[in-house]
């Protein structure tokens, strides 16, 4: 019996020790390094997939292989990285990014900063925001990140006024000054240049703007600053990858004079590219 008791034992033990093993090697693989040779990168549709298409080739030539994934929603590539599908994503601003960790429980580092879309103000009625008449429509995105923005953008043309301290969650609910009794209406950020007809002006994230046939020099009416924008995107992998070697290799690649004259003669000011911390 007591033979028996006593290698019952021993065997659960060895269980143990195996499990122990195994969680012990798991644990080992999650944070290997991010391998130097290939690494996957999901983008969203548009700008972002053709930059980093040209940082792509020159990362070949240094035998690199940067396998990009294409996605045409904002959620998709983040839940792909925590679930290990991507090594590394590029399409999102800080503010997205820190809601997404915020609500979804995301274990994400910020690697460094890509390149920013500088929103825009556009119009088919008015030539100027001073135009605006007691009673006209503005319109702005309606998610959390990007209203607050549009607001801000109205605000920064004196326009409207925010409640002090409304901070990255702002909503038309603070605007504490409205001398023109504007009506705000909120709409999903993809329909705006769609509804841009409807309204007097709208704050327009630039890549529907740029879908939409609009460019921020040539067609909006007031917008963000195109140097030093407070709205940069940024690359992102997971917790405690941000110091690889590869992803300091593809900062080098994405901050590199190639890629810099690729995106002002592409995109003509709409996306502009930011400093790299």
């Amino acid at each position: 019996m007591k033979k028996n008791v006593i290698k019952s034992i021993l065997g659960f033990s060895a269980v143990l020790l195996f499990a122990g093993t195994v969680l012990s090697g798991c644990g080992k693989k999650d944070s290997k390094e991010l391998s130097k040779k290939e690494i996957t990168v999901g983008v969203t549709a548009g700008p972002h997939q053709q930059i980093m298409e040209e940082v792509a080739k020159q990362a070949k030539k240094d035998g690199l292989n940067i396998k990009i994934k294409s996605f045409t929603d904002y959620n998709t590539p983040n839940s792909a990285l925590s679930s290990g599908d991507l090594d590394a994503n590029s399409y999102q601003t800080i503010p997205f990014l820190k809601d997404q960790i915020k609500n979804k429980g995301y274990k994400f580092d910020q690697a460094f900063k890509t390149v920013a879309y500088p929103m825009g103000v556009y119009s088919k009625k008015i030539k100027n925001l001073k135009d605006l008449k007691d009673g006209d429509s503005i319109a702005v995105p309606n998610d959390a990140s990007n209203e607050t923005r549009g607001l801000q953008l109205f605000e920064k043309a004196g326009i409207i006024k925010l409640k002090k301290g409304a901070g990255q969650t702002a909503t038309k609910k603070d605007v504490v000054s409205n001398p023109k009794h504007l009506k705000i209406v909120e709409l999903e950020a993809s329909q705006l240049p769609k509804q841009l007809g409807e309204v007097n002006a709208a704050a327009i994230n630039t890549n529907f703007a740029m879908g939409a046939g609009l460019s921020i020099n040539e067609n909006a009416i007031f917008h963000e600053p195109l140097k030093n924008n407070p709205y940069p995107n940024v690359f992102v992998v997971q917790s405690g990858h941000k110091n690889d070697a590869v992803i300091k290799k593809i900062d080098k690649y994405y901050h590199s004079k190639q890629t810099a004259a690729f995106i002002k003669k592409e995109f003509k000011g709409s996306v502009v590219l930011s400093s790299s911390k």
